[in-house]
C-alpha cells in the first residue's frame, strides 16, 4: 500500500454518486475538502463515521469545506446508506477501485486472525489548491469531527 502524503496534489478523478451523479475532482478546487475512504457502507463504523461527519455538515460548510466519501460499494448500497441515515454529502461509489488506488488506500488487512485485501479508513484534508494538507489513517468514527477539527487548529 502505497498512501499518498501530506504535500501531494490530490490526483484528478472521477466517480458517481449515490444519486447518479458524476464528481469530478477538478470540480472541487476552490474550496477545503474532507476526502474519506471507508470500508464498507452500513457497517457499524462507518455508520459512526458519516453520520458524525453528516451531523455537523453545517460546521464544516461553515468553515468551507465540502465532504466526499468514497468506498467501493455500488452506487444502490450507496444511495441506500445515504437514504437510511439522511446523509447531506456525495458518497462515490469506487467499485473499480481506481480511486481509491490512487489514494492508495487498498492493501492488506487483518481482523479476528483472518488477512484479507480491503479499503483502509483514511481521510484526506486537501487545501482549496488541491494540496493534501493533512492524512488521518487512525480514524475515530465515534468522534472524527473532533479528530479534523483539532488538525484544522493547528493548522
Amino acid at each position: 500500500m502505497n498512501t499518498l502524503k501530506a504535500g501531494k496534489k490530490m490526483p484528478e478523478f472521477s466517480g458517481i454518486d449515490q444519486y447518479g451523479n458524476e464528481i469530478r475532482s477538478k470540480d472541487l478546487l476552490g474550496k477545503p475538502l474532507i476526502v474519506f475512504f471507508y470500508p464498507k457502507a452500513s457497517t457499524p463504523g462507518c455508520t459512526a463515521q458519516v453520520c458524525d461527519l453528516n451531523n455537523n455538515l453545517a460546521q464544516w460548510k461553515d468553515l468551507g469545506f465540502i465532504v466526499l466519501g468514497i468506498s467501493a460499494d455500488s452506487v444502490r448500497r450507496q444511495h441506500n446508506f445515504s437514504e437510511k441515515y439522511g446523509l447531506d454529502f456525495p458518497l462515490i461509489a469506487d467499485t473499480e477501485k481506481s480511486i481509491i488506488n490512487k489514494f492508495g488506500v487498498w492493501g492488506e488487512k487483518k481482523f479476528m486472525g483472518r488477512t484479507y485485501d480491503g479499503i483502509h479508513r483514511t481521510t484526506f484534508l486537501i487545501d482549496e489548491k488541491g494540496k493534501i494538507t493533512h492524512v488521518i489513517d487512525k480514524v475515530k468514527t465515534k468522534t472524527h469531527t473532533q479528530q479534523i477539527l483539532e488538525i484544522i487548529k493547528k493548522q
